[in-house]
């Protein structure tokens, strides 16, 4: 891996009437290095994820797009990689707050599933009513519900344990709704 080399943004993975599109804030250094979504060994994605009951093991990164068949996908809110969040600048969140638009409505995934507070409140403009499911009413894409859900990332303190408690919820209500294809 040659750390001189260009930083690229990672491909997608989505396609018509999932389940669930992950949106995460933008690619990590790691993840555009090997193009794979969550791709950094310190980031818990993977493991919260199969923790919480939405999937039946714990894939690794490079299986991502594997997950189309599972009803997941995968996009960011700003397509650039960097090193933490804090470098995204006002200018490529308002350019990624509509193209985000334009994918939801595009591609209606049942739920937007914003990993990390921040992205929603970026996408949405407003403070988040908490984790979990946002209130219906306030849906940037009629039909497409948000759920808010802790940023994966090694860098939140957050314990693996509390963070699949939250994303339990979204479990449950895939395997309720929507029955489950994992």
């Amino acid at each position: 891996m040659n750390d001189a080399s260009p930083l690229q943004p990672i491909p997608d993975h989505i396609a018509p009437g999932l389940d669930v599109l992950f949106v995460g804030y933008n690619p990590s250094i790691r993840s555009s290095r090997t193009g794979h979504h969550y791709a950094n060994p310190s980031n818990r994605f993977w493991r919260m994820i199969h923790g919480a009951g939405l999937t039946p093991r714990v894939y690794a990164s490079r299986e991502g797009e594997a997950m189309l068949a599972l009803g997941f996908g995968f996009t960011n809110i700003v397509p650039r990689p960097t090193r933490t969040a804090g470098e995204i600048t006002k200018e490529e969140y308002a350019e990624g707050r509509k193209a985000l638009r334009r994918k939801l409505e595009t591609y209606r995934p049942r739920a937007a599933c914003f990993v990390g507070k921040g992205v929603y409140e970026q996408f949405a403009g407003r403070k988040t009513a908490g984790w979990g499911f946002q209130p219906a009413e306030t849906e940037q894409v009629p039909g497409v519900r948000e759920f808010v859900g802790p940023s994966s990332s090694g860098l939140v303190r957050m314990k693996l344990e509390e963070m699949v408690a939250i994303y339990g919820e979204l479990a449950r209500w895939r395997r309720e709704e929507l029955g489950s294809r994992s």
